[in-house]
């Protein structure tokens, strides 16, 4: 199997990138539609409704989050054993992957139900935003476990250099998770609930739809689809420092949640929405990380060190220009976007002034993520789970300032910029080096510097 392209042709690696990087774009872009569409809808039944909506969707967001190693530990797997030739083991690889993500979905979803008024409550939401965050989290614990399923499997498909596939499903899902949301919020009368339940519903048909390609590929190849219990625990043990490097990103998010929490009902139903815009922007920048994933993995799987170099320099300019382009989108079609998610004037106000704030940042935001992506791919998770401590630990002194001065939403973001740009300095200071390209077939455990 070839490696990579000619290694001084611009063109072949963008072709290459490319072909990976649009059908990642479309899928990533159709994941944060589930947030929007419930946002827009939920929106429009009250702020203390979408206020109650941000606060569960950021735990379950969290939870989530947390096990996107599932997918990029996958992918990172899957590529470099592909790169190597092996592509049976690479679908073995994969499916233990799958199971871990099903019994880790299980788990979480019972553990959630019992805790599910506690964490809310922790937010120190007020008493008319509570309910609403309480119901909405409840109903939506019975799709994690298909959720992470997905993750799995798109990450096997990604490290089998498919980006096609998650495309079509992701946006047959997003549109079914609008029609039943509609139907449900409106037409059956079920509130906030039936926005919960119609994301459920929807998550489960496209694990199912991921599940059935997973297993086509495998029986192609051979590959075993029992469960296989050294293989489950290898990839959990793989995924504990992408675990970390998570975790470290999801506690910088729930201060900032928490913070905007703490200054009233408009403050974190404006910071819901605007969150929910960076989201969606984020994961639109993610689409080169996840080309940076399969291409990197690939070329190390096949011992091709020069064409790494030479992709993950192209994939990186390739993400400043595409955080500078929304940018501008960002600022110059708020007047059209904002609108739509509350009618409160003021909540729109505060909107508009942080995701300004946003848009300076996705410059720096579209390097992060493409060097995240390179360095998964690589399989550098230790040094990842390092950089994510140093970057919280200088974050969360702002954070706290903001709170301790009732600073505002504003400043919070402002803060949050730090963060990102604290993430690029360590990012930067890895790729310099040659430590994370490491070749073969599997990465062997090392050091994280």
């Amino acid at each position: 199997m070839s490696s990579a392209p000619a290694r001084g042709s611009r063109s072949a690696h963008d072709r290459e990138i490319l072909r990976l990087a649009v059908p990642a774009f479309g899928a990533l872009v159709a994941e944060p539609l589930f947030l929007l569409a419930d946002s827009a809808i939920v929106g429009h039944l009250g702020t203390p409704q979408l206020a109650g909506l941000g606060v569960a969707g950021t735990l379950v967001a969290t939870a989530v989050s947390l096990c996107v190693f599932l997918a990029y530990g996958t992918t990172a797997a899957v590529a470099r054993r592909l790169g190597a030739g092996d592509e049976r083991g690479a679908l073995a690889q994969g499916i233990d992957g799958m199971w871990l993500a099903a019994g880790l979905g299980i788990a979480i979803a019972l553990v959630g139900l019992l805790v599910a008024a506690p964490l809310v409550e922790a937010f120190g939401a007020s008493a008319r935003v509570t309910p609403y965050a309480v119901t909405y989290l409840r109903v939506s614990l019975a799709g994690i476990p298909a959720m992470l399923v997905v993750l799995a499997a798109t990450g096997v498909l990604r490290g089998l250099q498919d980006t096609r596939t998650p495309l079509v499903v992701a946006v047959v899902g997003a549109a079914a998770n609008v029609v039943l949301n509609v139907t449900l919020v409106y037409g059956a009368g079920l509130g906030i609930a039936g926005s919960a339940l119609g994301t459920v519903i929807a998550q489960n048909g496209m694990a199912m739809v991921f599940a059935v390609a997973v297993v086509r590929a495998a029986r192609r190849h051979g590959a075993a689809l029992r469960p296989h219990g050294p293989g489950i625990r290898a990839a959990a043990t793989a995924g504990t420092p992408l675990l970390v490097r998570t975790l470290t990103l999801r506690v910088a998010l729930l201060v900032m949640a928490y913070v905007a929490t703490a200054q009233g009902t408009r403050s974190v139903a404006a910071h819901q929405v605007a969150f929910t815009v960076w989201t969606f922007l984020a994961l639109a920048l993610d689409a080169l990380a996840i080309a940076g994933q399969a291409i990197v993995g690939r070329y190390l799987g096949a011992g091709d060190v020069a064409g790494t170099r030479a992709a993950t320099r192209r994939m990186l300019a390739w993400g400043v220009v595409g955080g500078a382009v929304l940018a501008v989108l960002v600022v110059a079609l708020r007047s059209a976007y904002v609108p739509l998610f509350t009618d409160d004037t003021g909540v729109r106000d505060l909107m508009s002034a942080v995701l300004v704030v946003a848009a300076v940042f996705q410059p720096v935001a579209g390097a992060v993520f493409v060097l995240d992506g390179v360095l998964i791919g690589a399989g550098d998770g230790r040094y990842l789970a390092v950089a994510g401590l140093l970057t919280l630990v200088a974050f969360l002194p702002l954070a706290a300032l903001v709170l301790v001065t009732d600073g505002g939403l504003v400043a919070l973001w402002w803060a949050f910029g730090a963060f990102m740009l604290a993430r690029l300095a360590t990012l930067l200071w890895r790729e310099r080096g040659d430590a994370w390209m490491v070749t073969g077939a599997t990465v062997p455990r090392r050091r994280a510097s």
